[in-house]
């Protein structure tokens, strides 16, 4: 007989076996940038290219991340605690912050120095052959690194390894550069080799700054697109028992999303009705999005974004019980009051379960009694048959 996996057990598996993909493909691109690093270095020193030594120092720059991506995905993925209910996935943005970050320091210290040698002139020196299959070697590379970390990272919906994909095919996207400058000096175009190194500076900022604005938006819990956020609004809208939907607001925590949603029903319906009113519309929005993790929903009887919030100080239930008790004595044993705060008012519903002849509770009676208060909306009185 199988045992059934509770959905907390199944959530930690799930986190243990995308931590161990993440690892494993972050460890095999680590021992890929180093090699590809020292062969990119040292070519470029013994055969003249600047190039392709700013390449190396790319793929160094790599090696960096990798440790970073290592250590912030294994604080990420730890589950949900009292102090972080939500989870720890925030780490990982700030993993890719810090990543862009580094980019961006990196190209520019190369941009700089490379863009200084080119305005100072006296270029002389021409790459040799080696230069070229050093720069190819690592165009293959690093394209099939990159192939396999977006796999992973698209896997387990981690932003961080996808972050680190990319980082991997820029490296992929200089070495095209350091392969055609290459090229060209060997044909009489010999400055090509220090322009070509200030452009991959230039590609490693770009990508940094994507990392780093990316990141910055989500820290600032930046919302859905206009576009989804619209979908998900008529998906709402067009769920039974919906008649109305307003205050839709999101935010991201890693790849996941948040929700947070007001749903206007009829103010008649019961609690139980309107929870399941509310569980079919996560049902449509999750159909829609996939990596929707959490949907708060919030049921409203009325659209208060049209009129005034319904105030706090109408009275509460055992507070119109006393009321009613002074004014017309206690209500019947069998009896069951059902209060509608609309409009800043309050409706009242009676249901008794015995007709009685000379029963004060009538419909007239508490009117009468009741209208003088400011808070007082209307009243129905239902008694049930014989």
């Amino acid at each position: 007989m199988e045992e059934s996996i509770s959905p907390a057990q199944q959530h930690r598996e799930n986190l243990a076996s995308e931590m161990k993909a993440a690892s494993r493909v972050t460890i095999i691109g680590m021992i890929l940038d180093a090699v590809l690093g020292v062969i990119k270095v040292i070519s470029g020193a013994l055969f003249n290219s600047q190039a392709l030594i700013v390449d190396g120092i790319h793929s160094f720059s790599d090696v960096a991340s990798d440790l970073v991506v290592l250590g912030v995905m294994k604080v990420s993925r730890q589950e949900p605690d009292q102090d972080h209910p939500y989870g720890h996935q925030r780490i990982e943005t700030f993993g890719t912050l810090v990543l862009g970050s580094i980019l961006i320091a990196v190209g520019a210290a190369l941009a700089w120095d490379n863009t200084l040698r080119l305005l100072e002139g006296g270029i002389d020196t021409v790459p040799g052959w080696p230069v070229l299959v050093a720069a190819a070697v690592s165009v293959g590379s690093k394209e099939w690194i990159y192939r396999y970390t977006r796999h992973v990272g698209l896997r387990i919906r981690s932003d961080l390894i996808i972050a680190n994909a990319w980082h991997s095919r820029t490296d992929a996207f200089s070495s095209v550069v350091v392969l055609v400058s290459t090229a060209g000096a060997m044909l009489g175009m010999v400055w090509l080799d220090v322009l070509a190194a200030v452009v991959i500076a230039a590609i490693i900022i770009h990508i940094g700054w994507k990392f780093t604005w990316d990141s910055v938006k989500e820290l600032v819990d930046t919302g859905l697109s206009r576009e989804d956020t619209e979908m998900l609004k008529t998906i709402a809208r067009d769920t039974d028992g919906v008649r109305d939907v307003h205050e839709l607001r999101s935010r991201r925590m890693g790849h996941d999303i948040l929700l947070d949603i007001h749903l206007v029903v009829r103010p008649e319906i019961s609690v139980s009705e309107g929870h399941q009113i509310g569980m079919r519309v996560v049902a449509g929005m999750r159909d829609a999005l996939d990596n929707i993790r959490s949907i708060n929903f919030h049921i409203d009887a009325e659209n208060d974004e049209d009129q005034p919030v319904t105030s706090e100080r109408l009275p509460s239930r055992e507070e119109i019980r006393s009321i009613l008790a002074a004014q017309l004595g206690a209500l019947p044993h069998h009896s069951r009051l059902r209060l509608h705060y609309l409009k800043n008012r309050v409706h009242l519903e009676l249901f008794l379960e015995e007709p009685e002849a000379d029963t004060p509770f009538n419909a007239a009676n508490i009117k009468a009694r009741l209208g003088d208060y400011p808070w007082f909306g209307s009243v129905r009185v239902w008694v049930a048959g014989p």
